[in-house]
């Protein structure tokens, strides 16, 4: 049987792109195929990528476009603007910076009065927490997504049900933050974006993922992160246009569109085989692997008799909306994994999200350094495309969050010196590091643990991200008086963090486990068990 698997696996990993393999073994019916797991069957049917599961990939991908919109709007739709003195030279405009001490007919915005909530409402003299409330409300929201939500999708919804659900809620509350009276509406409704996002960006990387074959399994889960870069990149464009408008419209260029997609999701994407099979769905699961398998040359066509007798165990039993944190924290294989990859995501998410927030601290352009750190993530989802297949994820992990970390000291070090050229470009390489090793922890992650918990398990980890992303602004803010607060801070969290891969088992290559029993027999194997707690 495992020469069998193993045949099976090399068959999948010399199959050519969007091309059905061609060898003998391959057009031998499935029914007279002996496939004993659940992988036999995924890899013997979309082991090879074809135009179907491309297309469906990159559909479900593209849901990271709109989240990466929502998380980074405010740093547009909330800033305060620039102003200048209206009043002739001798006035006390002209003495006096603090713009809370200047009569209101003394001053005015270079801008439009509505080009951003602060100018808007009259918010420029209100204190910090007010002024961060809708930014805060709606990392709160991603927050309690990620503990309300993170099981929704192992149990049950589904995948595709819980992509669609969390984006549309998203999209809504975000359009309908383009009609917020006051900041307080508007800071619920950003509340109830971030709730609606904090669950899409697990749930596209886990359903892309499990739409293909092992050999394509980091491929596809790297178009997530073009598309991510592709949605920061594009706020700076859409602020820049609507500079001398309303920060209104930048919520409606991008919730119209994202709600456009919604429909797009619901109508075309497939749901997870793995997910369906794993929950005695096997009919749904059999039309989902039909639906999405490249054309066999001999015509053969996946049966429902085929695959009936798989050896897939049936995770409905006592199954609760918290049954699958349950088993991460139950085990002490998941436990000792989870524990290690939210560590390193809480580093690797206060240096994501709290760069790009701190750059306004930097002595350059706020357009021009948000655009060169969304420039950024664009060469580090390609180079991890392009080697995902071939790195070691340990090491590769290691490798870059200390590199982010030794860059983000050095940022602040030299930053004394008057050098804002160099300082910037060690502020971007550090970034990009901490880019890739977010990309590279997330397929990671997805691989380490089995099907019937693993958007539980991503929600989880990013869950730390955000976490740690919290905890960025105030440490951006306090940086102003201290500049070592924020990327002297931020280098020495994700290289402390980075060092918890050790903890982790290598996984490129494996195959993707589906039940929590076919990974404790697996650790037992190597000498650890894994039905007991983590203590």
């Amino acid at each position: 049987m495992q020469s069998g698997k193993h045949r099976q696996s090399q068959m999948a990993e010399s199959a050519p792109l969007l091309s059905p393999t061609n060898s003998a073994e391959s057009v031998i019916p499935a029914a007279r195929k002996q496939l004993s797991s659940l992988d036999d069957v995924i890899e013997q049917w979309i082991g090879t990528f074809g135009w179907a599961q491309l297309l469906q990939a990159f559909l479900v991908s593209f849901a990271w476009f709109f989240d990466a919109q929502q998380t980074f709007i405010s740093v547009f739709a909330d800033t305060e603007p620039t102003w200048h003195c209206t009043q002739l030279a001798g006035e006390p405009c002209n003495s006096v910076s603090n713009i809370c001490n200047l009569p209101r007919d003394s001053w005015a915005w270079d801008e439009s009065q509505n080009s951003s909530i602060i100018s808007e409402w009259d918010l420029e003299c209100s204190g910090s927490i007010l002024t961060g409330l809708p930014a805060s409300s709606f990392f709160l929201g991603c927050s309690l997504s990620g503990l309300v939500l993170a099981t929704l999708a192992d149990t049950w919804l589904g995948r595709k049900n819980m992509l669609f659900l969390s984006c549309l809620t998203m999209s809504i509350s975000s359009l309908l933050s383009a009609f917020s009276p006051n900041i307080y509406i508007y800071s619920l409704l950003r509340f109830v974006s971030g709730f609606g996002r904090g669950a899409i960006g697990a749930c596209a990387l886990v359903l892309s993922s499990e739409l293909v074959g092992k050999r394509w399994r980091g491929q596809v889960g790297i178009i997530g992160f073009f598309c991510f870069g592709l949605g920061f990149i594009s706020l700076p464009a859409i602020a820049y246009i609507n500079r001398r408008s309303t920060w209104r419209n930048i919520y409606l260029f991008t919730s119209i569109p994202a709600i456009i997609y919604c429909t797009l999701v619901h109508i075309f994407v497939c749901e997870s085989p793995r997910w369906l099979f794993v929950k005695g769905r096997k009919e749904e699961a059999v039309s989902t692997l039909r639906s999405i398998a490249p054309i066999s040359p001999s015509g053969e066509t996946l049966s429902l008799s085929a695959v009936d007798a798989v050896d897939c165990e049936k995770e409905t039993m006592n199954v609760d909306l918290y049954s699958a944190i349950k088993i991460l924290f139950q085990r002490r294989w998941a436990f000792r994994r989870l524990s290690a990859v939210m560590v390193i995501g809480f580093g690797t998410g206060m240096v994501y999200y709290g760069m790009p927030l701190g750059v306004g601290n930097l002595a350059f352009n706020l357009y021009l350094s948000v655009t060169l750190n969304a420039l950024a993530e664009l060469p580090s989802a390609l180079m991890a495309f392009l080697l995902i297949g071939r790195l070691n994820r340990r090491s590769s992990l290691l490798f870059f969050t200390i590199i982010s970390g030794v860059c983000s000291i050095m940022c602040v070090v030299l930053g004394h010196d008057g050098r804002p050229g160099l300082q910037i470009g060690l502020e971007l390489v550090s970034f990009f590091s901490a880019c890739t090793a977010l990309n590279v922890l997330l397929i990671y992650t997805l691989e380490l643990f089995p099907t019937c918990v693993r958007n539980s398990a991503m929600s989880m980890v990013r869950e730390a991200v955000v976490f740690g992303a919290v905890l960025s602004p105030d440490l951006v803010a306090a940086s102003r008086k201290n500049g070592f607060l924020s990327y002297g801070l931020f280098g020495l969290v994700i290289g402390s963090c980075g060092v918890f891969v050790a903890c982790l088992p290598e996984t490129r290559g494996g195959s993707l486990c589906d039940t929590v029993d076919e990974l404790d027999r697996k650790e037992e194997g190597n000498g650890d068990g894994g039905s007991n707690g983590p203590t």
